[in-house]
């Protein structure tokens, strides 16, 4: 039986591209309480590495404890650099590869309590496309919590 990613649980998701856009979207999952999940952009293990997701997610977390989040490295069809990804401490990692590879890959990843996910992409939040980091975020995680527009509140 071929082996497939697992999808990644019910979470509001943004694609992150710096320490800023982590922080930003750790906020508003706090003030919403919301748990989110921070996704590179895609293929992001090519132009920014692993340590350096590494680093950025653990630095937004530090600056502010007590979110639930999750974190994926995309690695694209990069099975190699996702081997150097998990060797270098991520939370998680997404893999397009051909079963037999992602097979290997996956048991190093479950022996270094990695997980292997599939992204969401369709319905995240770009934060490296606003021009408004923190109010987007605020605006995307209170769409899923009930807040309506008052029509009479611009007069």
């Amino acid at each position: 039986m071929p082996f497939s990613a697992s999808p990644v649980p019910q979470r509001e998701t943004f694609i992150v591209h710096a320490r800023a856009h982590v922080v930003v979207a750790l906020e508003a999952s706090r003030r919403h309480n919301v748990p989110v999940v921070l996704v590179s952009a895609p293929g992001a293990v090519r132009t920014g590495g692993a340590g350096w997701w590494r680093e950025i997610i653990a630095q937004g977390r530090a600056a502010v404890p007590g979110t639930d989040s999750l974190s994926i490295l995309d690695c694209a069809d990069e099975s190699g650099m996702a081997l150097a990804a998990i060797r270098e401490g991520v939370e998680a990692i997404a893999l397009k590869a051909p079963a037999p590879t992602l097979e290997r890959v996956k048991d190093i990843a479950e022996q270094s309590e990695v997980a292997i996910l599939d992204i969401a992409w369709a319905g995240a939040l770009d934060l490296g496309a606003s021009n408004d980091p923190q109010a987007d975020s605020e605006n995307y995680l209170a769409k899923g919590i009930g807040a309506v527009a008052n029509p009479r509140a611009l007069g």
